[in-house]
């Protein structure tokens, strides 16, 4: 009995041995370390297709819209300094070392000819611009026409299986829906971001002459400066155009030109070679409860027309001093600034009807609007 506990003693030293050298020497072989070198137990969401969208996801219309957006980088070549020849110039102030200007925006691809939408404010007085693809492709491009008024210019590339977006309609548009800023802020590359519409219709903001903003919280920086607000289908609803802020970065408060409007200057410019405002010749003054006093109208909102021109085309349509326009071509007018632009978007020599409001109650007049004269902001 004795030796056999001192065989199993022996045995069980020897073993204990052998376990603590390769336990030491060669811990792999007994998987001593799977705590840190193997598999830990962890909860995992079922794998799911690549393909599947998460649900609320913007994915599918980033993909549709960002290829059709694109980088504008602008120079500006350094303009000689009328006094650089005085040697008494050159004296007081040494020599003036003008350097080229450089600029940033960003622009939409709407035609598959190469047609790019951008802001005016983006190529203005610009002598080289570099387009670049979101495939990385470069371009050099040409301006085919600017609109100042609008703050929009078109420009055109030469390049060939070019993504093109898809326009969709800015007069569906609702407070509250969902929308897409693509651009190119602070050049750090093509960014998405998404928010909704804050409002419709913003003017007086002294950015353009014709101003009908959409105004979105979704981030627009510089750089994003003629890039797209697109829908949740990706398709275009606006030119990017300005921010509010006072750090110069995104506060919540962007303004974008409606399709609407861009697609008229776009086919003007393209088609003409300029872009043709409609004119009624009319002064019109918002509508105050003093001048419907004056005026013995009861209408609660519209604009006033205090004067028309002789012989213009209100005048020849029957529209005199005192009518309140309630509408025209069956949108209605709140301000001067919506009849401005709505007047300024009629086709020329093309009727068009106007819902007047009179002491008597309301009338329909169908005027022919002109060509608006170069530039007369005073009269509409």
């Amino acid at each position: 009995m004795k030796r056999f506990w001192l065989l199993f003693s022996q045995s069980v030293t020897v073993l204990l041995a052998a376990y603590f050298v390769v336990g030491t020497l060669k811990p792999q072989w007994l998987d001593l370390r799977a705590g840190r070198n193997g598999n830990v137990a962890v909860l995992e969401v079922p794998a799911s297709a690549a393909t599947a969208v998460p649900v609320g996801s913007f994915r599918l219309a980033a993909q549709k819209s960002s290829q059709a957006v694109v980088s504008i980088n602008t120079s500006k070549n350094a303009r000689q300094s009328p006094h650089g020849a005085d040697p008494w110039f050159k004296f007081f102030f040494g020599e003036q070392q003008n350097q080229p200007q450089v600029g940033l925006g960003s622009g939409v691809i709407v035609s598959p000819d190469g047609y790019i939408l951008t802001n005016n404010h983006v190529v203005e007085n610009a002598d080289e611009i570099d387009v670049i693809l979101n495939d990385s492709r470069h371009a050099r491009a040409k301006v085919i026409g600017t609109d100042p008024d609008a703050d929009l210019a078109v420009l055109k590339i030469d390049l060939d299986r070019l993504p093109v977006i898809v326009l969709g309609n800015s007069d569906n548009l609702q407070v509250g829906d969902q929308v897409l800023a693509i651009g190119n802020p602070f050049g750090v590359g093509q960014t998405v971001t998404s928010g909704i519409v804050s409002a419709l219709g913003r003017n007086q903001l002294g950015i353009n002459t014709f101003e009908n903003f959409i105004q979105t919280d979704a981030a627009i920086n510089p750089g994003n400066s003629g890039g797209a607000l697109v829908d949740t289908n990706g398709n275009l609803l606006g030119i990017n155009t300005a921010i509010y802020s006072r750090s110069g970065g995104s506060m919540g408060i962007g303004f974008a030109i409606p399709v609407s409007t861009a697609k008229l200057v776009l086919e003007g410019i393209v088609k003409d070679g300029v872009v043709t405002r409609g004119w009624i010749g009319v002064e019109p003054n918002e509508l105050t409860p003093e001048l419907a006093q004056t005026f013995g109208i009861e209408a609660q909102q519209g604009v006033i027309i205090t004067g028309v021109l002789q012989n213009g085309p209100a005048a020849q349509a029957g529209m005199k001093p005192g009518d309140v326009v309630v509408a025209v071509a069956g949108k209605a007018t709140r301000n001067v600034a919506e009849l401005l632009t709505q007047v300024a978007a009629l086709k020329p020599a093309t009727a068009s009807t106007f819902e007047v409001q009179r002491p008597g109650g309301k009338t329909s007049l169908q005027v022919v609007p002109g060509v608006r004269p170069k530039p007369r902001a005073a009269q509409q």
